[in-house]
């Protein structure tokens, strides 16, 4: 179910997965928020429909205002959050924190990473109150060689579905012991 209803938060926003079926609506968002550093197409293609992409989208007004995607690495049980964005108009009604905690409640890893301009303080306190702390800075990251945060967040194991649990139980097998 692609274009299945996620969460939907108390800002009115209703957070779904993305898809390929985005794409122009990410590339003009990514192009509002990020006018230095927006991805390219075929980068934004990847993040649209690799397997290994957890990918929300943020829809308010009956258009896309957000959008995040983290890169799950399974092999170092860390995902990075490879991009985050909600339009500058539609900014500081709780939709970029609705987007991470809705991405972060979706993944498998004990550890959360992302990027952060140096300078970006309002980013940088948002992701300070919902956990996240710095754990190192490249230098000239960015391509006009502002320096990047590098922060990150212990993620809290995603607990067994209950019906995996109920079905054990009544099969048998959850009375051993």
């Amino acid at each position: 179910m692609e274009n299945s209803i996620a969460a939907i938060p108390t800002n009115g926003s209703i957070i779904r997965t993305a898809s390929w079926r985005d794409l122009n609506e990410v590339r003009q968002l990514e192009s509002v928020c990020f006018p230095k550093d927006a991805w390219p197409l075929w980068d934004m293609v990847g993040v649209l429909t690799l397997p290994s992409v957890v990918r929300l989208k943020a829809i308010l007004d009956e258009q896309l205002v957000g959008f995040v995607a983290a890169d799950i690495r399974r092999s170092e049980s860390v995902a990075w959050i490879a991009t985050i964005g909600v339009l500058p108009e539609y900014r500081r009604r709780g939709i970029g924190r609705s987007l991470l905690e809705d991405c972060e409640r979706r993944l498998d890893t004990s550890i959360l990473r992302l990027c952060v301009r140096r300078t970006n303080d309002a980013a940088i306190a948002l992701y300070e109150r919902m956990g996240y702390y710095q754990v190192n800075t490249w230098l000239g990251y960015y391509q006009d060689r502002e320096d990047a945060l590098v922060l990150e967040k212990k993620l809290q194991p995603r607990r067994p579905k209950l019906r995996a649990n109920l079905w054990r139980l009544w099969d048998g097998h959850g009375d051993q012991g």
